[in-house]
């Protein structure tokens, strides 16, 4: 049984941490060049002046969505594992991990909405940009959030407490 726990407990911080990087960090769209954009700053490369010019992203509704889908998927995420934590320690044996689940299945819900809209609204978001590029590596790592977060809600509800 503590194996199990410990599996579970490692399957959680891995999407907490692939959560955390996919939300923070810089590569949510790629430009040809070595040029990143993310959910939050804009920066790209002036050949003229040889610097780096950031600045806060657009104004674009369907990118404040995905910006605000993807905070709720690592605030809920953080809010299951503490849930988990207390529910291990204060639940009677027995005892089905329920709101963990449900709050864990949230989480995926979150970043499989957050993922798609940007997805299917990316031409829209990026419209003030050149043309080209790819989705980045914080695009995808939101992708593989999804299913784990999914597998790990499902497995927190059949997921039995015992001594």
């Amino acid at each position: 049984m503590s194996l199990l726990l410990l599996v579970v407990s490692a399957l959680h911080i891995l999407i907490l941490i692939l959560l955390f990087v996919a939300t923070l960090d810089k590569s949510w769209w790629t430009l040809p060049g070595k040029e990143s954009l993310n959910l939050w700053h804009d920066c790209t490369w002036n050949s003229e002046n040889k610097t780096w010019a950031c600045s806060n992203v657009s104004e674009n509704g369907w990118l404040k969505a995905v910006q605000v889908l993807m905070v709720l998927s690592l605030i809920l995420c953080c809010l299951s594992f503490i849930l988990f934590m207390f529910q291990l320690y204060t639940m009677r044996r027995g005892g089905l991990f329920y709101a963990t689940g449900l709050c864990q299945l949230c989480t995926s819900v979150a970043v499989f909405s957050g993922a798609l809209i940007y997805a299917i609204h990316a031409k829209e978001i990026l419209a003030e940009h050149p043309q080209g590029g790819s989705f980045g590596y914080c695009f995808a790592l939101a992708w593989v959030a999804f299913p784990l977060a999914l597998a790990s809600g499902v497995i927190y509800i059949h997921l039995r407490k015992r001594e």
